[in-house]
């Protein structure tokens, strides 16, 4: 890859860190870098779907967690593609650090800001890391803000794909939750389709439903293990 081009990317993803918090905004997370030199911003047009502007299933992933949505493309979408998208992994495109101090533990970080988590062993290196939807400002059918709290928890409940809210749609229940993973009362990570490039949810943290289940399933510990549940920091800055 060209050493400039690396050089830039490095920038592009230290900047994610500064930018204007998109807890009150649905503007998608990718347009706010169109005036980046490395990345090329495209606008979806009618017919366009993930599959046909990407054929490429690693690179349409790449693209999906770039932009931080799985959601259906509707016309005049802007999504932003990194200019040398073919030589790059998921890991460059990282909003986290590689290693972090080794604590002994599993840690989940949970970035509202940058709309997304990352995952370290117990050595202190990022294995994955994935987009996510957190909590809205202000949720019409509950009439208050929905943000997800934030501070230090662990995983104190974790359930299959068949999980489902039992609050959500109001006066009914049963929206689909995935391999959720409760960390504080109602509060939990889970999969979902609907994860949009901003944060739209009632509190929840939705997770690509491939990475729930990964968490869920091969990287969290059971409440019950001697470790106790994986400490999960859930964080705005």
């Amino acid at each position: 890859m060209n050493k400039n081009y690396v050089g830039s990317l490095a920038v592009f993803i230290a900047a994610q860190f500064c930018i204007t918090p998109l807890f009150a905004s649905k503007s998608h997370y990718g347009e706010r870098f169109c005036s980046y030199e490395t990345i090329t911003c495209y606008k979806v047009k009618h017919g366009d779907s993930w599959h046909s502007l990407f054929p490429d299933s690693a690179r349409r992933d790449l693209i999906q967690r770039f932009n931080r949505m799985n959601v259906r493309l509707r016309p005049g979408m802007k999504l932003a593609v990194p200019n040398e998208l073919h030589t790059l992994s998921v890991m460059d495109i990282s909003p986290f650090k590689p290693q972090i101090p080794n604590s002994g533990e599993k840690l989940i970080v949970v970035n509202l800001n940058v709309l997304a988590w990352g995952a370290y062993n117990e050595e202190g290196n990022l294995v994955h890391w994935g987009p996510l939807s957190g909590g809205k400002d202000w949720c019409p059918d509950v009439k208050r803000p929905c943000r997800t709290v934030t501070g230090t928890y662990s995983i104190k409940r974790k359930l299959g794909s068949s999980c489902k809210s039992s609050k959500y749609p109001i006066g009914k229940g049963g929206a689909p939750m995935p391999y959720c993973m409760f960390f504080f009362r109602g509060f939990a990570l889970h999969g979902s389709p609907y994860v949009p490039g901003y944060n739209a949810s009632h509190g929840c943290v939705r997770l690509f439903p491939e990475d729930a289940r990964w968490i869920n399933q091969e990287f969290v510990d059971p409440p019950s293990s001697p470790f106790g549940g994986t400490t999960i920091v859930v964080e705005r800055s």
